[in-house]
C-alpha cells in the first residue's frame, strides 16, 4: 500500500538553531535538568511517555506551569481506558488556564476575526477578560449552575469564544453548533443535552451572500423546552420579543469569577459526524483537554508570540482545538467565511497582513489550492509564516511538493491526524525531524498509537488498524445519555478487547513517521488485497481533468467485488472515451491493475460533510441497498442535494445486478 521509506523524498529539514529552539527542544532539556532524563530519540521519549503516564503527565504539568487549585491524590489509580479516573482530587478550570494571559499580555491582541459579516475586529487579552467576566456574571444570574448546559448557534469569530469561556467559568458545559448547519441536524444535538441557554446569531454573509436564519433559530428554540433563555447577536433583524441582547450582556462591569472544577469535570459536548443514525454526544473533561493541548502544542511547536490561524468552521472539532494557541498565550486569528471568497488567495492575503506564524487548514484547501495552480509564494509576502497545519483527510504527497515549490520553500509543514473522539492528535509534526513526502513525522506523546493487523498484532511498515493501547487523558468521558456505557464500548472497544480502535488505516515506518490511508470502514479490498480509498484519489485527483472523486467497493458475500467511480470533471471538461481510459491508465500506473475501477460514473458534486469529508461509507451503504432516508443524514451534509444522483445510480445499478 506505500513504498518504503526511501520512496517519500525529504522536502525539508529543520536548522539547528530552530531545532534547538523549538519547545520539543525546551521540554526535552526540562526533563533531563528537572527528572534526570534522556533519550536516544523521539521513538524512545514517545515509549517512556505512554509507559511511565504517573511521570510523563505530572511533568506536562510543570513544564507548562498549570495552575490547579487542588492537588491530586494519583495520576490514573487504574489503568483502563472505559471508565478512566484521571487525577482524582484535582480541581482546576479550563478558563482559569486560559485568561491567566490577560495578567501578563493585557494589551496585546488575543484574538483577531476576519469575518465577511462583521468584517475585521479584535480583542486584547484585557478585553476578553472581561467580556467573559461580565457574561459569566449574567449566566449566574440567569441560574445557569455547574453541570447546566450552554449551548450555542454561532460562526467562528469572538462571540463563540466568550460564550465557551463564560460557560466554562461557571462550569457549566458547552456545546456549539455552527449556524450553516440545518434545524434538524442541530435538534438532533441539543435535544440530547437538554440546555439551559441558548446564544445564537440569526443571520451571517458567506461567500458574498447573506442568509437570514431569523426562522430556523426560533423553531430550534421553540423545540428546546429546558431553555431559560435565549441569548441574540440580531444580525438580520432586530432582537425578537424576550431575546437578551448578546452585545449588551458582554458590557457589565464585573470581577471575573471562574470556578474550580475537578478534573474530569465536563467541559464541552461534540459530536461526531452525524451521517448515519444520532449523532453521538462525545464528552471531553476540563483537565483531559488541557492535557493533550499542552502534549500536542509540542508537536505544532507552539508558545506565546505566535499568532495562529486554522481555517475551521464552529461546526468543526478544530474550532476547539484552536484554543491551543490561545491557552499558551498566543494570538488566534479567525476566520468565518468562504475560503475561496474572492478567490483562493484569501486565506494567504490574511496570512501576510496579519503576519501569521502558522497557519492550517483541511488538507483539501491545499489541494483546491494546487488545483487552481495559484503561487501564494510570488503573490503575498509569507516572511513571518514558519509552519503549516493539514488535517481532516490525508495530504497527498503532490500536495507536499506543492507547498514547497509554490507557498514557502523553508516552512515547515507538519499534518496532524486525529478526530472528534478525542479533540485532538494521534500522529502529528515534530520540529527537530525531517519531513519526509506523504507522511507525518511522529506519534503525539503521551498517545499510545500503534498499527494492528487483523488479529490484534501490532506491524510496523504495513498498514494496519489505528489503535490507542493506553489510556489518554483526552479520551471521552462518556457519551451524554449512554448510561450503561453500551455505545460508548461497541464505538471503540468491540474489536479488540481492551484497545481503543479508531477507524483509520495507518502505517508506522521504521523510522517512527506515519502516513494515514483514510477510514478503515471505506477500505478498498480487491481479491485479498487492501487498500485505503486516499491512494486511489491521488492517482485520479493528480489529472488535471479532474476536479474531485469518490470511489467505494461494493462487496458482496460469495460475489466478485464491484468498485464504481465517482467523478467531478474540472470545468470545460466533457466526459469520453479518452478520459475514462485516461483515468484507468493513471490508476494502473500509479495504484495497482487490481484497482482499476470497474464503472466511472461523472457526478456534479462527491458528497461530504460541513467538515469536508468525503462521504464513503453512506454512498456504499446506499448502493448496498441501504435505505436512502436513513444512509445518511442530510442536515450534517456540506451539499445535500448531491446526494439525489447517487441514489439514481444505486437504483440503476440494484436494477441491472
Amino acid at each position: 500500500m506505500s513504498g518504503p521509506a526511501q520512496d517519500r523524498p525529504i522536502l525539508w529539514t529543520p536548522s539547528a538553531e530552530r531545532a534547538q529552539a523549538s519547545t520539543m527542544a525546551q521540554f526535552t532539556r526540562f526533563l533531563a535538568e528537572k527528572r534526570g532524563l534522556s533519550f536516544e530519540d523521539h521513538k524512545a521519549l514517545w515509549e517512556w511517555s505512554v509507559d511511565d503516564i504517573d511521570t510523563f503527565w505530572p511533568a506536562i504539568i510543570e513544564f507548562f506551569d498549570l495552575q490547579f487549585d487542588a492537588p491530586w491524590q494519583a495520576v490514573l489509580p487504574e489503568r483502563k481506558m472505559e471508565g478512566a479516573d484521571w487525577f482524582p482530587g484535582a480541581q482546576l478550570n479550563y478558563a482559569a488556564q486560559v485568561l491567566r494571559h490577560a495578567e501578563t499580555y493585557p494589551d496585546k491582541p488575543a484574538l483577531i476575526s476576519h469575518s465577511e459579516t462583521f468584517g475585521r475586529t479584535e480583542l486584547t487579552w484585557a478585553e476578553l477578560r472581561d467580556q467573559v467576566a461580565s457574561l459569566a456574571s449574567h449566566l449566574r444570574e440567569m441560574g445557569v449552575e455547574m453541570g447546566d448546559r450552554v449551548v450555542a448557534i454561532l460562526p467562528n469569530t469572538s462571540p463563540a469564544l466568550v460564550s465557551f469561556l463564560a460557560a466554562a467559568s461557571v462550569g457549566a458545559i458547552w456545546s456549539l453548533c455552527s449556524p450553516d448547519m440545518g434545524h434538524v441536524a442541530i435538534l438532533d444535538r441539543f435535544r440530547q443535552i437538554e440546555p439551559k441557554v441558548l446564544i445564537a446569531q440569526d443571520g451571517y454573509t458567506h461567500a458574498g451572500k447573506s442568509h437570514d436564519r431569523r426562522d430556523v433559530v426560533e423553531q430550534i428554540a421553540a423545540a428546546l423546552p429546558s431553555l431559560v433563555a435565549r441569548v441574540y447577536i440580531p444580525v438580520a433583524d432586530d432582537l425578537p420579543e424576550g431575546a437578551l441582547d448578546y452585545a449588551t450582556l458582554v458590557q457589565r462591569k464585573a470581577p471575573l469569577v471562574i470556578d474550580p472544577v475537578p478534573f474530569s469535570h465536563p467541559i464541552w459536548v461534540v459530536y461526531s459526524s452525524g451521517t448515519t443514525g444520532n449523532p453521538k454526544p462525545i464528552v471531553h473533561s476540563h483537565g483531559g483537554v488541557l492535557l493533550i493541548a499542552c502534549a500536542q502544542s509540542l508537536h505544532m511547536d507552539l508558545g506565546p508570540d505566535d499568532r495562529f490561524l486554522w481555517l475551521t468552521s464552529s461546526g468543526w472539532i478544530m474550532w476547539n482545538s484552536q484554543w491551543t494557541a490561545l491557552a499558551l498565550g498566543g494570538t488566534v486569528v479567525c476566520h468565518d467565511g468562504a475560503p475561496n471568497h474572492p478567490d483562493l488567495m484569501e486565506l494567504w492575503r490574511i496570512a501576510d497582513t496579519e503576519k501569521l506564524t502558522f497557519f492550517g487548514a483541511g488538507a483539501a484547501f491545499y489541494m483546491g489550492c494546487q488545483k487552481a495552480g495559484i503561487t501564494p509564494r510570488t503573490a503575498v509576502n509569507l516572511s513571518a509564516l514558519r509552519s503549516l497545519g493539514s488535517t481532516g483527510s490525508p495530504l497527498s504527497a503532490e500536495a507536499y511538493e506543492w507547498i514547497y515549490a509554490d507557498v514557502k520553500p523553508d516552512v515547515w509543514l507538519a499534518p496532524i491526524s486525529g478526530g472528534t473522539d478525542l479533540a485532538s492528535a494521534f500522529v502529528a509534526g515534530h520540529p527537530e525531524l525531517p519531513v519526509r513526502a506523504g507522511e507525518m513525522q511522529a506519534r503525539v506523546l503521551g498517545n499510545a498509537v500503534r498499527a494492528f493487523d487483523e488479529a490484534g498484532n501490532e506491524v510496523i511498515g504495513e498498514v494496519g488498524e489505528l489503535v490507542c493501547t493506553a489510556p489518554l487523558p483526552a479520551m471521552p468521558l462518556y457519551f451524554w445519555g449512554d448510561e450503561d456505557g453500551s455505545r460508548f464500548h461497541e464505538s471503540y472497544f468491540d474489536t479488540y478487547p481492551g484497545v481503543w480502535r479508531h477507524g483509520d488505516w495507518i502505517e508506522i515506518t521504521p523510522e517512527g513517521g506515519s502516513i494515514i490511508y483514510g477510514r478503515s470502514d471505506a477500505t478498498i479490498n480487491r481479491r485479498g488485497l487492501r487498500l485505503g480509498s486516499s491512494e486511489i484519489y491521488r492517482a485520479v485527483e493528480a489529472l488535471p481533468e479532474i476536479a474531485d472523486s469518490l470511489v467505494v467497493d461494493l462487496e458482496f458475500l460469495g460475489r466478485e467485488s464491484f468498485m464504481p467511480l465517482f467523478i467531478v470533471l474540472a470545468n470545460d471538461v466533457t466526459m469520453g472515451p479518452d478520459i475514462e481510459a485516461k483515468i484507468k491508465a493513471a490508476v494502473r500506473e500509479n495504484v495497482s491493475a487490481r484497482f482499476v475501477p470497474d464503472e466511472v460514473v461523472v457526478m456534479a458534486e462527491v458528497p461530504r460533510t460541513i467538515s469536508g469529508k468525503k462521504l464513503e461509507v453512506p454512498v456504499k451503504k446506499l448502493l448496498l441497498g441501504g435505505d436512502p432516508a436513513t444512509v445518511v443524514n442530510r442536515d450534517s451534509m456540506a451539499n445535500p442535494a448531491c446526494f439525489d444522483a447517487y441514489i439514481a445510480y444505486a437504483e440503476k445499478h440494484a436494477a441491472s445486478t
